[in-house]
């Protein structure tokens, strides 16, 4: 203990003894030999300690703007934080799927090792002076995280690893966000909260065609370089096409699911012309999918075509009424004016390249009304067809809304279902439970029935048209005398 004591005593009396040395230096001594010496021995020093240290700032340099560095480097040491450091701060986060976030605490250290290298992270805080400027101030806390790493590892820690961390943080962050769903009223977006229930297991469709899905998605998702390599914009299109209930809509919603993406449901009709569809465009996110549902219904498409015609019959001197010619001139200032070219150059122009990784849907009722230019592979890439309710969808909903895998019924069903067409929202209207826990008999029999009223519907439609059919050849026979 004494021993101690005297050790302590000594290194104090040395630690006077410099200082006293420094303020005497200090004092007598030209400033220009002082500012020689701090020089030369803060290069001694960097000489002697092998380390380098990086510091990111929480805000800017103008102290407005947080940094993006630095919170990505809050995400991604979030987990390496919470299972090394010893003292954690929490956070609520809004808008976020994770109620908590955890990450170290003011100076805490943790250590980390990349490809063999260790190098430590710490976190720290400066108290500044509050200054203000108009409506803002430089926040009175400035915290900072810092890196240190051996300095023969400059170019490994200052290539690799940041741009890992950078990304990293920055996919971590997407994952944790809750997601949005966005609207255009004009050329401006507002959004909801996007939380769809939907999932690729509780779609009703063959497992087949699911997992030919999945993969798609999950190939496009992670080809980043693949298309920065082959010189190509990251996006690729897909065509939902099928008759009404069919489910086009909930696959949109299974898709941004399945990626975590943000949702752009866009309104064509409420676009004024093809320079706020450039506007929209730029506004939407990477990790997105860019939805125009109905796409035959919200312009038309072929406008200009008709146009040209009008004008040939005008060069023909076809009088027409001047009122009609007021209205059509009035509805026309009134319409979109976003034309098939201007659509086009939205899908695979230039201006789709400004952000990365999305998707583009485009839903229709009715194939056969779109242009071809349209929907050729290299715009809608994929074309997916939704259609009426086979059995192995009619087993998806079974046990999605009666919790059963199989049944005695079932096999009076299936045969049913090769000979209707009901939607796969039809059936589900049928097995939805009318009481909890649900009666699968009664169910799985109202189906039946309308299964059965269907078939005979179909029936009668079919002779009809036969009889018309018949009726119109005997109506068109001429006899040659």
């Amino acid at each position: 203990m004494d021993v101690t004591k005297d050790l302590f005593a000594h290194l104090g009396s040395i630690l006077a003894g410099l200082l006293f040395v420094w303020a005497i230096f200090q004092e007598y001594f030209p400033y220009e030999l002082t500012s020689f010496f701090l020089k030369y021995s803060k290069s001694l020093v960097t000489f002697i300690y092998p380390y380098i240290q990086i510091t990111f700032h929480e805000f800017t340099s103008e102290g407005f703007k947080r940094n993006e560095a630095y919170s990505a480097i809050e995400n991604y040491l979030s987990y390496e934080s919470s299972t090394q450091a010893k003292k954690l701060k929490a956070d609520i986060v809004k808008h976020s799927n994770q109620s908590l976030m955890l990450s170290m605490d003011d100076n805490e250290e943790v250590s980390h090792e990349f490809q063999g290298v260790k190098l430590w992270w710490t976190s720290g805080k400066n108290i500044t002076k509050s200054e203000v400027f108009s409506l803002y101030s430089v926040p009175d806390e400035e915290r900072f995280y810092k890196l240190t790493f051996h300095k023969r590892y400059r170019d490994l820690i200052l290539g690799p690893y940041l741009v890992n961390v950078m990304k990293e943080g920055n996919d971590i962050k997407v994952r944790n966000r809750m997601r949005k769903l966005y609207t255009n009223n004009g050329s401006r977006w507002s959004h909801v909260t996007f939380d769809h229930p939907a999932t690729f297991q509780t779609l009703a469709m063959e497992p087949e065609k699911k997992q030919e899905i999945i993969e798609d998605l999950i190939t496009f998702s992670k080809a980043g370089g693949f298309y920065a390599r082959t010189g190509r914009a990251w996006k690729r299109g897909y065509l939902l096409y099928g008759p009404p209930g069919t489910g086009k809509s909930t696959m949109i919603a299974v898709m941004a699911n399945l990626l975590g993406y943000d949702l752009y449901d866009l309104e064509l009709t409420a676009v004024k012309d093809n320079t706020e569809l450039r506007k929209l465009l730029i506004e939407t996110s990477r990790k997105s999918v860019i939805v125009i549902e109905d796409i035959d219904c919200s312009l038309d498409l072929t406008g200009q075509r008709r146009k040209k015609k009008e004008k040939q019959e005008e060069g023909n001197n076809i009088e027409r009424d001047p009122r009609q010619k007021l209205e059509k001139e009035e509805n026309e200032t009134r319409s979109s004016q976003v034309t098939l070219s201007g659509l086009l150059n939205f899908i695979d122009g230039i201006w789709s390249a400004c952000e990365g990784e999305r998707l583009i849907v485009f839903t229709t009722n009715h194939i056969e009304k779109l242009d071809p230019a349209l929907i050729r592979k290299g715009r809608m890439d994929k074309h997916i067809e939704l259609s009426y309710c086979n059995f192995e969808a009619f087993k998806v909903l079974a046990k999605n809304y009666l919790n059963v895998d199989s049944h005695d019924l079932f096999t009076t069903v299936s045969e049913l279902l090769q000979e209707t067409k009901l939607t796969p929202a039809d059936v589900a209207e049928h097995l939805m439970p009318k009481k909890f826990p649900p009666d699968v008999d009664f169910s799985l029999r109202s189906l039946i029935q309308a299964l059965e009223v269907e078939r005979e519907e179909a029936k009668l439609k079919a002779e009809k048209e036969a009889q018309e059919k018949e009726l119109t050849g005997e109506q068109g026979f001429v006899t040659l005398e």
